[in-house]
């Protein structure tokens, strides 16, 4: 018999039905419960607040026992990848960045999906602008099978293609090399396949208000033409700076060193995404990325749409690429349920000097407001050829990473201060669970635990832990296989899937047995428990705890 310490802090409070109808139009942390009232007695919370030493057996005991830990077993759903790493470097070795990966046809096959897998890949992504429905269906269904047989844990994410108005395409498969001085034909004309030094407008109204002499960017600064002369829709242009172009780029044009900034009501989804839509919801996709998002309403009706049409929870991210996205950048983030940031795109709308300090401020501003966000394009280009990245590139991603973790010169309570400046709690409930997950954060910190376990449901309590970017990593536990595939996008969140039953304790002693067993903690390690128990029918007293216990 095993026997650990525990010492625990308990926030408890009761649901009181007002009548035997069940309502569920309250909720708690986010969770429906069964009443029409919320009861919570200010004086008398503090008789059911407290703090108390407990001895909790954690050990393995009896033939019963350990058939329970086999079948439990087969449902922890800690992902083979994070395993590996957990053996390899101990608790603190554990990486906390999370990688989004693109696949294209140089990766598509499953032995080269499953290298990215090995590699640290958490979410692959498939850009709907390029390649055919069936291509896109055969790379899910492979991360799908490798998930399923190798006991991997990779989301899928499809970017959305936006509307077509910043794009231009020449028809080629693959980039071509602009020369100084070529002329070329920009034109909204359909037509298939390629045409010499033509190109052609995905919107028909791309050339209005553009005047001859006006400079025409590809994908922000890759190649730069002059408006030479206006024929009728159509632009002739010269290359008066040469470079690649990509198929599908996007373009932007700028008069007297400013960008034109042209207003044109197109919706944020056009008919291709919202078919792209109905086949992510089809395929079972974990993350959709909305291209060009200008407005927080645009990101509110595709979450409801999902709400309706999807059976499983598919988190909504918001790509900002405009200066439109940027004036609205607050209410966009709160809508969504993420940000990418789309680098080379918005550098087609601002100055290629503002990057860092818009992706800085976004970064941080996710941060305050609790929302991953991806900080995307360009990071590694250079290893498109070649096997090693720059010094330059190295750079650049340590600076991402610093600032997902905000760690700045300032001393590190003060970065602290400015954290709780924003509460996002409204309710008494949720603001309970926030200061919970702030105080669990310093208690960890400060004892110096080799980890932190949460029980979630929807993951809203590993958020908040994650938010505060603890030093030990947060293993988060849930029954729901969305909100596990959503959490692979939390800073420094492993997420498992295990079986959750309404008694926390024994929730908490099974899976502690389990990992046990399975030689990932050992005697004298020392975890923080965070709990966050639902109230039902039967239990219906809500309860809130953070417990430290050794393994021993």
């Amino acid at each position: 018999m095993a026997v650990s310490s525990s010492h625990s802090i308990r926030t408890c409070f009761q649901i009181k039905p007002k009548s035997q109808s069940f309502g569920l139009e309250k909720r708690v942390f986010g969770l429906p419960v069964l009443q029409h009232g919320v009861v919570c007695v200010g004086k008398k919370l503090r008789a059911k607040v407290g703090t108390k030493v407990e001895a909790v057996q954690v050990g393995l005991e009896g033939p019963e026992t350990l058939t329970d830990l086999k079948g439990l077993g087969r449902a922890l759903g800690l992902d083979v990848v994070s395993e590996m790493e957990l053996r390899e470097k101990g608790f603190l070795g554990l990486r906390k960045t999370k990688l989004v990966c693109t696949i294209g046809p140089a990766c598509d096959s499953l032995e080269d999906l499953e290298k990215l897998v090995l590699g640290g890949m958490n979410v692959a992504r498939l850009n709907m602008c390029h390649n055919t429905r069936e291509w896109h269906r055969d790379v899910i269904r492979k991360i799908k099978k490798l998930n399923e047989e190798k006991g991997y844990s990779v989301s899928i994410m499809i970017d959305t293609e936006g509307s077509q108005i910043h794009v231009v395409d020449h028809g080629e498969p693959t980039s071509l090399k602009v020369q100084e001085d070529s002329i070329w034909l920009f034109t909204p004309e359909k037509f298939e396949g390629s045409l010499p030094f033509t190109v052609q407008a995905k919107y028909e109204g791309f050339s209005e208000g553009i005047k001859v002499g006006d400079e025409l960017l590809i994908d922000g600064g890759m190649a730069r033409f002059k408006v030479i002369e206006r024929i009728g829709s159509d632009l002739r242009c010269q290359c008066i700076d040469s470079g690649l172009f990509l198929p599908c780029a996007k373009f932007s044009f700028w008069r007297d060193g400013k960008l034109v900034e042209r207003n044109q009501e197109l919706p944020t989804l056009s008919t291709k995404d919202w078919s792209d839509i109905e086949f992510g919801i089809s395929e079972g996709v974990d993350f959709i990325a909305m291209s060009f998002v200008n407005d927080a309403e645009s990101v509110r009706h595709l979450k409801d749409y999902l709400t309706i049409k999807s059976l499983k929870s598919i988190r909504v991210l918001a790509k900002i690429e405009s200066l439109e996205a940027l004036q609205k950048l607050e209410e966009i983030i709160e809508a969504s349920d993420g940000v990418m940031i789309a680098r080379v795109d918005l550098g087609v709308e601002i100055p290629l000097e503002q990057i860092p300090t818009v992706q800085e401020e976004i970064t941080q501003m996710c941060r305050q407001l609790n929302k991953p966000v991806i900080v995307a394009s360009q990071l590694l280009e250079s290893m498109t050829e070649y096997p090693t990245p720059t010094r330059a590139e190295v750079a650049d991603v340590s600076e991402a990473v610093r600032h997902s973790r905000m760690e700045t010169w300032s001393r590190v309570e003060n970065r602290q201060d400015l954290l709780q400046l924003r509460q996002l709690g409204v309710s008494l409930p949720d603001r309970i669970a926030e200061q919970i997950c702030n105080s669990a954060v310093g208690m960890a910190n400060n004892l110096a635990v080799d980890a932190i376990f949460v029980y979630t449901k929807h993951g809203h309590m590993a958020s908040l832990l994650s938010r505060n970017r603890p030093n030990p990593p947060i293993f988060a536990f849930t029954n729901d296989e969305s909100t596990k595939m959503a959490l692979n996008l939390q800073w420094g969140v492993t997420p498992l899937l295990v079986h959750l039953s309404d008694d926390m304790e024994s929730n908490i002693s099974s899976t502690i047995n389990l990992i046990k067993s399975k030689g990932l903690v050992k005697d004298g390690d020392t975890v923080l428990v965070v709990s966050d128990v639902t109230p039902t029918r039967s239990t219906p007293m809500a309860v809130q705890s953070i417990q430290v216990k050794t393994i021993a």
